[in-house]
């Protein structure tokens, strides 16, 4: 939620006001200035009325609409929410922190302290309502440094007479839970109650996409996420109220966006539009409202990423941007710095393992899958007490050759190694063209320029977070990343590039696994397991590699060697990593016996004896315990 805050009010205020009015800002007083409300929802995509999504009933955030600048072209800087909340925090991307990856708890360097800290100096009242997890063993210093107050009670009425504010609130109404995971009877009781008869969505209209199946449970999940939106709307519209209430309309500068796509099938957690795509609106004070790039109720098309708004939030209070922060201040409409490309980027997700890159233009979104031989639809703890979910999986072990393109293209067990979409001619990212002859120069370019953000933004999610604290020392991942020694990002790179080439590839990822540096042969050992019994000669090599000094190494050499029918070899080798001292290892083994399926029977009382241990965790254990409690019930239920 704060993350989501962060990024609108920052991109719009960077985006909308000129130099010279930002240079003003630095010279007024505290009472002279704007004040700053966010409201972040959680989970949501652009299905507003506003956006012409004709299913949505949305009044007053259509009202508000009308009132305000549409931002277009926004995009997450990951499909998930703790990475953004940690880039939005800090204005730096996650990837380049260390903290893209749930709960991995990674530190990051003392100066950055969260950026409303920075506008508390400046006289501001700041205060988050309430959700933080910025995905840090740092996050109660930021919390500290940041808020004056961030609790349920924050509310910029507790500021001091004439102290301006900077205020978000987060809502959560349209969180996944409450769409898709809650059972239906409490989605009923805590969101569905707080609309009439005619307001709740009939499932016979609900507007599938092409990727979903058309069923009963589906139009009925549909039209619950729905149902959420337009409760969410009605807590808009009573925030909005208190602050006309309070006299403040005129002397605030509304932000309304979503912290990334809904938490539907295919939309959070995938580099899809679907995933990353946000509704952004800006309403302007009325004495201000010369700087807008738009009309009230205009719409304005510039990309504009999450890793910017906390530069150009700065920017427009007047407030230095100190120099490790990676985005760019939109200062004005005037000024020909205008972004050409936004990024995104998926790691590992609670206990579901995954390395995908993006970059998006205004006509073509290209994705770089590190792991093709994962599904888009892995088996997924937290999402899959989804009914619907559930029925998705059905589908991709029965029926899915009885499917349509796109519910395949979802569901199927592998994914391309490359994708390239056409987003004007195909919104919805369902025609592959990255085997188009005619396409071959674009996705060269596309290619070319992630590859560049990788490197210039030293994109640490090409270590195997063991290995990450194998070698931090009296480091954070972020000081690691800029050390060549500790963090050889090419040869790593090189690495990852091989998997899911094919068998042609055999050789090489053979040699990697004698590399001196452990990031190679954790990909190496990565490649071969993804290729399966097509590398079975390789699994000599493997064996060798089962003593090897990284965890990370050892565990991916034993799946592989497990998918090539050596289970006698390989399962003692997951259960010492499953029962050892280092989490990082305990949750990769855990997940790789879950995919393992019955070759791993055998070991399910040492599955069983961890998943006790780690039932009431809430670091990355409950990830443990989650791999682990689907294992067991498939023993149950097969």
């Amino acid at each position: 939620m704060f993350r989501l805050v962060l990024s609108i009010s920052v991109s719009v205020l960077s985006v909308v006001f000129p130099v010279r009015w930002v240079a003003a800002a630095d010279r007024a007083s505290g009472a002279e200035r704007p004040n700053i409300l966010w409201i972040t929802v959680e989970d949501m995509s652009p299905t507003l009325g506003c956006w012409a999504d004709a299913y949505a009933s949305t009044p007053n955030i259509d009202r508000l609409a009308r009132e305000s600048v549409k931002y277009t072209q926004v995009f997450a800087t990951a499909p998930v929410c703790s990475p953004v909340r940690s880039c939005l925090i800090t204005g730096c991307y996650a990837t380049s922190l260390g903290t893209q990856r749930l709960r991995s708890a990674f530190p990051i360097p003392k100066k950055m302290k969260g950026f409303p800290a920075l506008l508390r100096q400046a006289g501001y009242y700041c205060t988050n309502n309430v959700k933080t997890d910025y995905n840090t063993s740092r996050e109660p210093e930021i919390i500290k440094a940041s808020w004056n107050e961030c609790s349920p009670k924050a509310h910029w009425r507790n500021r001091e007479p004439g102290q301006p504010f900077f205020a978000v609130f987060n809502d959560m109404t349209t969180h996944q839970s409450r769409t898709m995971v809650w059972p239906y009877k409490q989605f009923q009781r805590e969101v569905q109650s707080h609309l009439t008869a005619d307001q709740i969505h009939d499932p016979s209209k609900a507007p599938l996409p092409p990727y979903y199946p058309d069923t009963p449970l589906a139009r009925k999940t549909v039209a619950r996420y729905y149902d959420c939106v337009s409760v969410m709307d009605q807590h808009v519209g009573e925030l909005l109220k208190q602050l006309e209430e309070d006299g403040l309309s005129e002397q605030t500068i509304v932000f309304f966006y979503s912290d990334h796509g809904s938490g539907m099938p295919r939309h959070k957690r995938a580099l899809f539009d679907s995933g990353m795509h946000v509704p952004l609106l800006v309403r302007f004070l009325s004495r201000y409202r010369m700087f807008a790039p738009a009309q009230p109720g205009g719409d304005v098309d510039r990309l504009v990423s999450f890793v910017d708004f906390p530069p150009s939030v700065l920017a427009f209070c007047g407030v230095d941007i100190p120099d490790y922060m990676q985005g760019r201040p939109l200062l004005s409409q005037y000024e020909k710095r205008l972004r050409d490309c936004v990024f995104g980027a998926r790691d590992r997700v609670d206990e579901v393992f995954d390395l995908a890159r993006s970059v998006r233009d205004h006509r073509y979104l290209y994705i770089r899958n590190y792991m093709p031989h994962l599904s888009y639809h892995q088996p997924s703890w937290w999402p899959g007490q989804s009914l619907f979910r559930q029925q998705l999986s059905q589908i991709a072990l029965q029926d899915l050759d009885a499917m349509p393109q796109g519910v395949r293209q979802y569901l199927n067990p592998t994914r391309p190694l490359e994708e390239l979409y056409d987003v004007q001619t195909d919104p919805l990212n369902l025609h592959n063209l990255a085997g188009s002859k005619a396409h071959q120069d674009v996705l060269g370019a596309m290619r070319h320029r992630l590859h560049r953000e990788i490197v210039e933004t030293r994109d640490l999610g090409f270590l195997p977070e063991e290995q990450v604290w194998s070698r931090l020392a009296t480091q954070t991942p972020y000081d690691m990343a800029r050390d060549q020694q500790r963090y050889p990002q090419m040869r790593l790179l090189d690495a990852a590039s091989l998997v899911g080439t094919g068998p042609g590839s055999i050789e090489r990822l053979v040699r990697g696994l004698s590399d001196a540096e452990p990031g190679v042969r954790y990909w190496s050992a990565v490649g071969l397991a993804a290729l399966g019994r097509k590398a079975k000669y390789a699994s000599t090599a493997l064996a060798q590699t089962l003593e090897d000094p990284s965890a990370a190494v050892r565990i991916e050499a034993a799946g592989a060697l497990a998918r090539m029918g050596e289970s006698s070899k390989a399962l003692p080798v997951l259960v010492t990593a499953l029962q050892g001292r280092d989490i990082s290892a305990s949750l990769h083994a855990a997940r790789t016996l879950e995919l393992l399926g019955p070759v791993a029977n055998p070991v399910a009382p040492a599955m069983q004896a961890i998943h006790q241990r780690m039932k009431n965790r809430t670091d990355v254990g409950m990830f443990v315990f989650f791999a682990t409690d689907d294992f067991l019930k498939t023993l149950a239920e097969p």
